[in-house]
């Protein structure tokens, strides 16, 4: 029986392409401005199962850039108002939420399961790292977000193997980090080499592991975010160029 709330979706990609899409599980981690986007074009797409992890509530700050961030929401785990989001989209949606910090000592747990690909949608560097290596030892399919902060130029934006990623500080860096774990190739990053202004940069006291914040315009993330959806619903239906 078709479901009507996908009927475009199934004339552009066809009902066996419909099906592998409800069959995949997706691992999202970080429901920011990235991930939030993400998550929510894989789900509206039909992505059947999503496993998604974030730390964070919502704050004001968020506002600027990310799709679940509202007056009503702050304070709210951002992992419990993306999935009662997402499941007012689609209610038959499989659903796994870890409202915890990825780290060393919980991520071989947390990649347990048998997931189809991995949206890495995290901005700080030692859980992305941690993230990616261990996705790479399991063999599973990432798309991993560098820095979308400081950057205006949606036009700029690039999909490509991280190991061909150029001009983005924030790349260069995890590159740096996976080289010493001899992990070169095999992810796909979407990234922006467009130059980052000095003057949009401040530096923090390291609160939250985060020792600077960027500037950031609105729609720059969720570029990114739909960047990511992209390539993980075009590598399931076959669609990849």
């Amino acid at each position: 029986m078709k479901k009507e709330w996908r009927v475009r979706t199934e004339l552009l990609i066809g009902s066996d392409n419909i099906q592998k899409l409800e069959d995949a599980h997706v691992f999202i981690a970080g429901l920011g401005g990235v991930g939030g986007y993400a998550a929510e074009q894989l789900c509206r797409a039909g992505i059947g199962e999503l496993t998604l992890l974030d730390s964070d509530v919502v704050e004001s700050s968020n506002r600027n850039r990310q799709i679940i961030a509202l007056i009503s929401t702050e304070g709210m785990k951002k992992t419990e108002v993306v999935a009662e989001r997402l499941m007012r989209i689609n209610s038959e949606l499989k659903l796994h939420l870890v409202s915890k910090f990825l780290n060393e000592g919980n991520v071989s747990d947390i990649l347990v399961n048998d997931y189809d690909f991995i949206v890495d949608a995290i901005d700080t560097l030692t859980p992305k790292v941690t993230l990616l290596a261990e996705g790479v030892k399991a063999g599973i399919k990432i798309v991993s977000s560098m820095g979308s902060g400081g950057r205006m130029d949606p036009g700029r934006i690039e999909v490509c193997d991280i190991a061909d990623s150029h001009h983005c500080r924030f790349a260069s860096m995890v590159r740096k980090y996976l080289h010493r774990l001899n992990i070169n190739t095999g992810i796909q990053v979407v990234f922006s080499p467009e130059k980052v202004s000095e003057n949009s940069i401040q530096v923090t006291d390291g609160r939250g592991n985060k020792r600077s914040v960027v500037g950031t315009i609105s729609y720059m993330p969720a570029m990114f975010g739909c960047h990511c959806a992209a390539e993980v619903i075009r590598e399931i239906v076959g669609r990849k160029t």
